[in-house]
């Protein structure tokens, strides 16, 4: 038996049979189950898979810090894999257990695609635990959530599942939905951090599924590397206890994180690439130009030509005294969300020259929403745009993400609005199809692109491909390319900022300056945590984004509480209109009976305005996040529409926050339509009705 005595926690394996055999944390054994240690796939050359598991290891010899296995063999299909070699090693370093992994196929027709490592299972989560053994769990999803239901995870749309090509958008990857190298479970007492300390930010699935009893914490690293070469973790994977809170657990990636910094990353106050509008915080406002929502028919709607929302945007501007950056949807000139070609806009470029060189004049911003990575053979909305012919013609299947038999099957992403394939941007046709689509985007002069909607965190998706260039596998190579490339769009086209679809994930931070924060989507599985701004914001800001799936009832109006989520979270607050130029509550309603109370959003959006020039700006532009005091104000319960089952926001909403000179301050916004008061540290704080307070924690 190898044991480790740490921090507050004591590991022991037997690496001998390869499972872990106890986690003791706070003198109470934490191990739900026994699991294999770890699991290993290769594909051969026709592209099927073979897994194999430690316990699968005919032969193991023990090292001074872990062992070697040899000798595998299982009943998967393929050939036993008597070759492959798997290396793994713990050991303790500053209070932590590191985690080490080399594998060797040393076989030429055999690559290894993905190792899940180190595997342990934890209590069920709390929700369904009757041993009451069980916390919750921190995952970098989207902005951050805890969960602590997997019952309502697995049946929300947003569960667990094994990612595989072609791509879902909803996998929990690193870098795509997934943000950070790094899972947390929280106990009430004590967390386990799991973190991969891995500057060059390779690809990985950071997750966990129900398991033995238990929950199996999930990460796995995908190895990119090709048939007969070896994959070794240059990086540790760090256990180590954390306070109970989750604001532990981010403040140890934090640290780790600055200190490992992605290229182009720099901080606010540091970062000359910003325009000036960005720390101005402006209200995005977002609306189609065709159609109601994204399944409508597209014909115009009362917002085109683009001109015609100007009479609107300056009401807006002048009840919330907001500088806009209005971001535009349905507004290609091809078909809506149907990449990778956007133009020229719809109506050409005149009347769009037009409502952009107005919005100029007036102090605001223009922007857009594009669609990624993918190749539209035929649009769903608009039949006349069709590609077929010119996929063929230019042979552009060189350049689409292949499978592992290296067939090209259609894509999985945005399946309603078109039918197509993902292009791999790493090899060269894709590359150049990507530049020649967003060239003319680059040279219009606006001032903001998301333009990798649909690429979740703006990482690309599963590619396979032998003549691309790059490996045959996921893995590190997609990172650095990404990187590569963005840089390349970022130095095309220096007066614009780019984004993508839930806030780019970390090694992207440095390309993708503002993105659309979705955090509305994990109110379907747990709730929603600024994790996201607490290990970023010194570096960049969000926007909340169109919240679209939002999954609360539209007749109750959620949408006060939501800004106030996002203000707070230091992200540029948003409003959704609908074709008529109302406010709505979420991008896809497409029932408009019961719309917000623009009266109280607007007040909300004035006032959170107003405080945010006067008072909050040195925190939330340029400010650090950090541990919250307890606030006590009750709270608001709302129905979701699915599940049967409701989600209390706080009557009074908060973050803590640090600026430059080191002044500490708490921020609290009541969304209500009354005063609420609130408790914090014995004190009771007033908060006025649809505004908000500063209170010094110095």
């Amino acid at each position: 038996m190898y044991t480790l005595q740490l921090s507050r926690m004591s590991l022991s394996v037997d690496f001998g049979v390869g499972q872990i055999t106890s986690l003791m944390m706070s003198g109470k054994e934490r191990l739900a189950a026994s699991t294999p240690l770890f699991r290993v796939r290769l594909r051969n050359r026709q592209g099927i898979p073979t897994v194999v598991a430690s316990c699968h290891a005919k032969a193991c010899r023990l090292t001074q810090s872990g062992a070697i296995y040899t000798c595998f063999d299982t009943a998967e299909s393929g050939p036993p894999l008597s070759s492959l070699t798997v290396e793994v090693q713990l050991v303790e370093k500053d209070g932590r257990a590191e985690w080490y992994v080399a594998i060797q196929p040393n076989h030429p027709d055999y690559f290894v695609e993905w190792i899940d490592f180190p595997l342990v299972t934890l209590p069920a989560l709390k929700d369904h635990n009757t041993a009451g053994d069980g916390g919750s769990i921190l995952l970098p999803y989207n902005e951050g959530v805890l969960v602590s239901d997997t019952t309502l995870r697995q049946t929300s749309g947003f569960g667990h599942t094994e990612p595989e090509y072609p791509s879902m958008g909803s996998y929990a990857i690193f870098p795509n939905m997934i943000c950070s190298q790094m899972i947390a479970y929280l106990w009430d007492d004590i967390g386990l951090y799991i973190g991969a300390h891995d500057p060059d930010r390779a690809v990985k699935a950071i997750d966990f599924y129900d398991d033995r009893g238990g929950v199996t914490m999930q990460l796995r690293l995908f190895c990119g590397v090709d048939f007969g070469e070896a994959f070794a973790t240059a990086y540790p994977i760090v256990w180590t206890a954390v306070d109970a809170r989750w604001e532990s657990a981010a403040e140890l990636y934090r640290d780790w994180f600055a200190s490992a910094l992605p290229p182009r990353v720099q901080k606010l106050k540091e970062n000359p690439n910003l325009p000036s509008w960005y720390e101005d915080a402006p209200l995005v406002v977002t609306y189609p130009v065709r159609g109601r929502h994204d399944m409508d028919d597209m014909s115009p709607n009362a917002l085109y030509p683009y001109t015609n929302a100007l009479p609107l945007l300056d009401e807006l501007q002048k009840i919330t005294q907001s500088r806009l950056l209005v971001l535009l949807m349905h507004w290609e000139g091809t078909a809506p969300w149907a990449p990778p070609y956007v133009w020229p806009p719809y109506g050409g470029v005149e009347n769009f020259n037009a409502f952009k060189d107005a919005l100029h004049g007036k102090n605001h911003m223009l922007g857009v929403y594009c669609s990624g990575f993918g190749y539209t053979l035929q649009s769903n909305l608009i039949g006349e745009y069709d590609c077929h012919a010119d996929y063929e013609a230019r042979g552009l299947e060189r350049g689409m993400c292949a499978a592992p038999d290296g067939e090209i099957y259609i894509s999985k992403i945005c399946t309603a609005q078109r039918s197509g394939y993902d292009i791999c941007p790493a090899s060269p046709t894709g590359h150049a199809l990507l530049a020649e689509a967003y060239t003319p985007l680059f040279e219009s002069g606006i001032d903001y692109a998301q333009i990798l909607d649909q690429n979740h965190g703006g990482g690309q998706y599963f590619c396979y491909g032998r003549d691309h260039g790059h490996p045959p596998a996921p893995g590190r190579w997609m990172t650095a390319h990404m990187q590569k490339m963005l840089s390349e769009w970022n130095e095309q086209a220096p007066g614009m900022l780019f984004g993508c679809e839930s806030a780019a994930a970390e090694p992207f931070i440095g390309n993708l300056l503002l993105s659309d924060n979705r955090f509305e989507l994990n109110y379907m599985f747990g709730t929603p945590v600024p994790l996201y701004a607490y290990l970023y914001h010194e570096y960049l800001r969000n926007f909340m984004g169109n919240q679209v799936c939002c999954p609360f009832r539209p007749e109750d109006d959620t949408l006060p509480y939501r800004l106030a989520y996002a203000f707070v979270a230091g992200d540029l607050m948003t409003l959704v209109l609908n074709p008529e130029g109302k406010i709505m509550s979420d991008w896809g309603q497409k029932n408009f009976e019961h719309l917000p109370n623009k009266n109280n959003a607007l007040r909300l959006v004035a006032n959170l305005t107003r405080f945010y020039r006067k008072e909050a700006k040195p925190y939330l532009h340029e400010g650090r996040m950090i541990p919250a005091p307890s606030v006590n104000c009750g709270g608001r319960a709302f129905k979701l529409m699915y599940f049967e089952r409701s989600f209390t926001f706080p009557r009074v909403l908060s973050s803590a926050w640090e600026c430059r000179d080191g002044s500490r301050a708490l921020i609290l916004v009541n969304p209500g339509e009354e005063d609420e008061i609130c408790r914090v540290n014995g004190t009771e704080i007033k908060v006025a009705a649809m505004d908000a307070r500063l209170v010094s924690l110095n």
